[in-house]
């Protein structure tokens, strides 16, 4: 992640999911991190290969997507990928923020999302996980 653009992966099998997620983020989810790129995957597939290039720097699973859900998703990148993204689930039901434990997800967002609540919460698990700055 850079202080000019940041990718996020944003992945449903629906593809008004992943256009809610990004229309509640908008292009700049806080003021000091700069522009958002988004790269949107319709299958795991997808997800693996963007997140094996290197790329992402977040990644916003929809757990209710199928056949795969995020949560199950979110376990899989934590649990097989070297360095994986941070990752924030996207549940339909606040009673299923309790899952994000077991998946291992960063955070939580809460379908129908608040885009404020949303923009905050992707944006403090992106200053989390910020890379320190490198002096050339």
């Amino acid at each position: 992640m850079n202080a000019t653009s940041t990718t996020v992966l944003v992945f449903s099998h629906r593809p008004e999911v992943r256009e809610a997620i990004m229309i509640a983020l908008g292009r700049r989810p806080a003021p000091d991190l700069g522009r958002v790129r988004y790269v949107e995957a319709g299958t795991i597939d997808e997800v693996i290969a963007e997140v094996d290039g290197g790329a992402v720097d977040l990644a916003i699973l929809d757990g209710e997507a199928q056949p795969t859900g995020g949560m199950g998703l979110s376990r899989q990148l934590k649990n097989e990928i070297a360095d994986p993204p941070p990752v924030v689930v996207a549940v339909q039901r606040r009673d299923d923020r309790w899952l994000a434990t077991w998946s291992q997800a960063d955070a939580v967002i809460v379908h129908p999302l608040d885009p404020v609540a949303a923009a905050e919460t992707v944006a403090g698990v992106l200053r989390s996980h910020r890379l320190p700055a490198v002096n050339d």
